[in-house]
C-alpha cells in the first residue's frame, strides 16, 4: 500500500489533509492526474500537518473574533430615523440593508444582509429585537429603536 496526502475531500477515502494509504495504482492513475492528491514523504506529511495546524489556528481566531462582535452588538442600541406620519407608520420601511448601514456606522462592522433575521421589513416606529448572523453558528439579537425623522 502507498500512502498519499488528500488535497481536497474524497468521498470515499477521507477529508482534504489526511494521510490515506491506498494502492500505488490508484494513487498513481487516478488520484494524481485529477490532483486530488499527492504522494505521502516525510516531508509533504509534516507539511500537511503545518497546514493544518495553522488552518485551525485561523478557525478557532475567526471564532473568537465572532463572539467578540456578537457580544459588542448585544450592547449595541442601533437608532435608525425614517420619516413617519402622525399615527407612526413609516412613508418606506426599514429592512435588512438599513439594519446593516446601521451597525456599520456605530461599530465599523461589516455583515451580510442575508445574515440579518427579519420576518418583514419593518413599517412602524417603535422597539424592535432584531436577530443578527454574526458567523456560522454565531447569533445575537440587537434593540433596534426606528424613531420619526421630523
Amino acid at each position: 500500500m502507498a500512502q498519499a496526502i488528500l488535497l481536497q475531500a474524497v468521498e470515499t477515502l477521507g477529508d482534504r489533509g489526511e494521510v490515506v494509504d491506498v494502492s500505488p495504482g490508484y494513487l498513481r492513475n487516478f488520484l494524481v492526474p485529477r490532483k486530488l492528491a499527492q504522494p505521502a514523504t516525510p516531508g509533504a506529511i509534516a507539511e500537511a500537518q503545518r497546514r493544518m495546524d495553522a488552518a485551525e489556528k485561523a478557525a478557532q481566531e475567526a471564532a473568537d473574533r465572532a463572539e467578540e462582535n456578537a457580544a459588542l452588538l448585544t450592547k449595541t442600541v442601533l437608532t435608525i430615523p425614517q420619516q413617519a406620519g402622525e399615527d407612526g407608520r413609516l412613508f418606506g420601511s426599514v429592512t435588512a440593508e438599513d439594519i446593516v448601514e446601521a451597525i456599520k456606522q456605530a461599530r465599523g462592522l461589516k455583515i451580510d444582509r442575508r445574515k440579518i433575521h427579519i420576518d418583514e421589513p419593518i413599517k412602524s416606529v417603535g422597539t424592535y429585537m432584531v436577530e443578527v448572523e454574526v458567523a456560522d453558528g454565531v447569533t445575537t439579537t440587537v434593540k433596534t429603536m426606528v424613531v420619526d425623522q421630523k
